[in-house]
């Protein structure tokens, strides 16, 4: 008979699995890791790892075997103390499951004892086997003892199954944390390597990385390996550099909204000029505007070397299509290596509220549209869109609408 929920500890399985998370994480090609898309190498690391507890289908039970079988009696004073076989019937009731089959015999942190335990167990892949045998056809003990096993049952895959969530809510961030911290430890040897001032000679699956020269202020630059072939790796812009750019233009729309004579009739070129002025005060000349890029010119571009670490397209609202040919103008102007991009939309005379409703429902429409990340602020709002022509290339766009009104708005 299979014993349940007792061979091994909910603890040391959380403890195991924690350390298989860096395992798994390790393991990787470093050429792998660097390349693969972050969020998608993420998710697929934790659902390996993740916790699936069994669920139990009782609705779907069933009777799957009965037959007569030999019960074997032991000595007593009603058989003259001699061994021997009365006749008796087997029963094999089947309780289909859904989950982990190895969570049958974890015992959970508050376990629960008692109930009538059938004469044998057996866990298949899909459905537990009950097995009763019965001399006495008493129908009600089977059915008695079947019922209260289950609630133990129950019971203690509900406590396996708290442990469960709380270590699967924050499992992806476990998973995140690890793989950033490996790509951090990657950048490093690349640069150590790089400072020593010699040549390199080039060969597959090595990772290839450089370092940005720190001024005032430069944007953090992620280091990923090279391609299998020789090719000088491209700076990533991270996180905590594009959201400071962001905070910028929002912090010069501020002072529009609070100054907005000094803004009522400025066109498109001169509040981008605006932007690129406090930029530049930030990233040492750095940003520029209607630069060439990829298939035409961008309104703002921050640039690193020869490469473009943020790129931006500002207009004012028109319309729904309009505003998806300026997504689509913005898409054009990225190369491959472009990954993370902005559209700013200025309001004026329009109802704002309906312009931020005619946003938020137009761009899950874009066919380049992937997943939406959710709000910065009631008027920014954070999307995940693929490359064109390359779904597995993923860019971040943000979307930042703004109310610019004329003194004729305003006065309404």
């Amino acid at each position: 008979m299979a014993q349940l929920f007792g061979k091994y500890e909910i603890f040391g399985i959380v403890q195991a699995s924690t350390s298989k998370i860096s395992q798994e994480v390790e393991r990787l090609d470093p050429n792998y890791l660097i390349n693969a898309n972050e969020d998608e190498l993420v998710r697929s690391i934790a659902s390996e790892i993740q916790f699936d507890i069994p669920t139990l289908d009782i609705d779907s039970a069933q009777i799957a075997d009965s037959h007569e079988t030999k019960v074997e009696m032991g000595p007593s004073i009603y058989n003259g103390w001699q061994s021997g076989y009365v006749k008796g019937i087997k029963i094999t009731i089947v309780v289909p499951f859904e989950g982990d089959t190895d969570f049958f015999f974890v015992k959970p942190s508050t376990f629960t004892f008692g109930g009538e335990s059938p004469d044998d167990v057996r866990v298949g892949s899909d459905e537990l086997e009950l097995i009763y045998v019965r001399t006495d056809n008493n129908a009600d003990a089977v059915k008695r003892s079947y019922e209260s096993y289950l609630g133990t049952l129950k019971q203690n895959l509900a406590s396996l199954r708290e442990t469960a969530n709380r270590f699967n809510s924050g499992l992806e961030n476990q998973v995140r944390e690890l793989i950033q911290r490996r790509k951090t430890i990657l950048a490093t040897q690349g640069k150590m390597v790089n400072d020593l001032g010699l040549p390199i000679k080039r060969r597959q699956g090595v990772p290839t990385t450089y370092a940005v020269p720190v001024k005032k202020r430069s944007p953090k630059i992620a280091r990923p390996a090279a391609s299998s072939a020789a090719s000088t790796p491209e700076p990533l812009l991270e996180m905590q550099e594009y959201e400071n750019i962001l905070m910028i233009m929002r912090n010069m729309v501020r002072v529009m909204e609070q100054s907005p004579r000094a803004f009522d009739e400025m066109g498109e070129e001169d509040l981008r000029t605006h932007f690129l002025f406090q930029l530049n005060g930030q990233y040492e000349g750095r940003a520029s505007g209607e630069t060439f890029n990829f298939q035409g010119k961008t309104d703002i571009l921050i640039r690193e070397g020869d490469r473009n670490v943020f790129i931006a397209e500002c207009k004012f609202w028109r319309g729904e299509q309009q505003f998806f040919e300026t997504i689509d103008q913005l898409l054009s102007y990225l190369s491959w290596r472009d990954t993370k991009a902005a559209v700013v939309i200025f309001n004026r005379n329009a109802n704002f509220t309906e312009v931020l409703h005619k946003i938020e429902k137009s761009v899950p429409k874009h066919s380049n549209y992937k997943r939406t990340l959710g709000k910065t602020e009631e008027s920014q709002f954070r999307y995940i869109f693929q490359q064109s022509g390359d779904q597995n290339r993923e860019i971040t766009l943000s979307v930042l609408a703004f109310d610019v009104p004329t003194a004729t708005h305003r006065s309404k």
